[in-house]
């Protein structure tokens, strides 16, 4: 049982380690292996008799939110929106997976970190390649709306340069400060000087608030870079008015598009979606609108309504235009789910999620529990535009973070397989 149990291990973590390269080029194979990983994780539950895990708070909410999101999907589609509905629980044992069993090693982590680093520079390399030659490796030019696409084939590089250069090498940043002696903040103001540039010249705008917020937080969390982030922010300004020259499509995405967004957002095609979801969740309190709700009801002509309350006039507001594959938020797309009870279980999941990943850091100098804490907490903000949270790669980029801080908490050595004590 102990070398089956020892094989498993390594093909989990072997499986895990290549991910973030996975969530660029395979999205497919990336969802295998979180659904391998799950199954593996459980087989190993099972052997080793390894569930102390499912005492945490955390675990706890997901079940609840699972089976509601389950009882919902029947209630709305019988038995194939079940079917639908079970397979989404995979994501949460897969977090689980990595706490507790493929990532407690900090050599493990380790490797991690780095794979997410060298995908973070390849992703810089590919979004400067494209810049300066008008095309990417791919053959590809920037898409319509004048994102750049880096090394990949869709409008991806921004989101998942955030994901893999906070945890991959904002750790490195903080490091070399404190340890290069003159020469090394510098150095670090340099390199998060070319990050905030390249995400400018990306011309997305939720992942280019992601990476300000999180110099941000390293300004003040840091002290020692403070002057340094500050510095970045200014020159960032000063780039954004220069866009214009530097990149007139970047401009026009990053600041013509926004104030005209926020001049009238219930007419933007956000405010549209917004509307579109408040309206099923309004119609639809308790039990929401089933699995992947939305997307299946979203053209029905009887949510083709405003939402007085917010001042948004009756009618046929947005028709079919206001719809999408998914309303572009988590919570929403959880209560057009579930209604507002999956909505308020999945608020109190996040606050179960978030509350081991930021105990005692304040206290114990990490910039790896850090980083990930901070990125796990931008991408669970509520306020913000997402993609959706059932489709890859933005499940694997949470679930994944997500998994690792835990891992990375002092609760994860807690709840590591001891034989004969668990």
């Amino acid at each position: 049982m102990r070398q089956v149990e020892w094989w498993m291990l390594r093909v989990a973590t072997a499986l895990v380690l290549p991910m973030p390269l996975l969530l660029l080029y395979a999205l497919a194979p990336a969802e295998i292996v979180m659904t391998a990983v799950a199954i593996m994780f459980m087989a190993h539950c099972v052997l080793c008799r390894h569930w102390c895990w499912l005492r945490q708070a955390w675990v706890v909410v997901a079940a609840l939110l699972w089976g509601d999101i389950v009882l919902c999907a029947g209630l709305a589609e019988g038995m194939r929106g079940v079917m639908h509905a079970v397979g989404f629980g995979r994501y949460f044992v897969f977090v689980a997976g990595l706490q507790v069993w493929v990532l407690p090693q900090a050599i493990v982590r380790q490797q991690l970190a780095r794979a997410y680093g060298w995908v973070a520079l390849w992703l810089v390399a590919g979004c400067w390649q494209q810049y300066l030659c008008g095309r990417n490796f791919m053959g590809y030019g920037r898409w319509a709306d004048g994102a750049l696409l880096g090394p990949l084939w869709a409008p991806r590089a921004g989101h998942a340069l955030v994901m893999t250069a906070l945890p991959g090498l904002f750790p490195h940043f903080i490091r070399l400060s404190g340890q290069s002696g003159a020469r090394g903040r510098p150095m670090v103001v340099a390199m998060l000087l070319g990050l905030a540039l390249t995400m400018v010249l990306v011309a997305q705008r939720m992942p280019l608030v992601h990476m300000l917020a999180a110099m941000g937080v390293v300004g003040l969390v840091v002290p020692r870079l403070r002057a340094g982030v500050l510095a970045v922010m200014v020159m960032g300004a000063g780039e954004i008015t220069l866009l214009p020259v530097l990149s007139p499509q970047a401009y026009d995405k990053l600041v013509v598009n926004l104030v005209a967004h926020m001049h009238a957002f219930a007419d933007s095609p956000y405010g549209m979606l917004f509307i579109r979801a408040g309206v099923m969740i309004a119609r639809h309190p308790w039990f929401g609108l089933g699995f992947d709700g939305f997307r299946h009801t979203c053209p029905d002509p009887a949510y083709f309504h405003g939402l007085p309350w917010l001042g948004v006039a009756e009618g046929a507001y947005g028709g079919a235009a206001g719809c999408n594959l998914h309303p572009h938020n988590f919570y929403l797309l959880v209560g057009t789910m579930g209604g507002l009870p999956a909505m308020g279980l999945f608020g109190v999941l996040v606050v179960c999620l978030l509350a081991p990943i930021w105990r005692g850091l304040a206290a114990a100098y990490d910039p790896q529990r850090l980083m990930l804490a901070v990125t796990v907490t931008l991408e669970l903000w509520p306020v913000q535009s997402t993609s959706s949270l059932l489709t890859q790669p933005t499940a694997g980029w949470l679930f994944m973070a997500v998994g690792w801080a835990l891992a990375a908490s002092p609760v994860a050595s807690q709840l590591q397989y001891m034989r004969g004590r668990d």
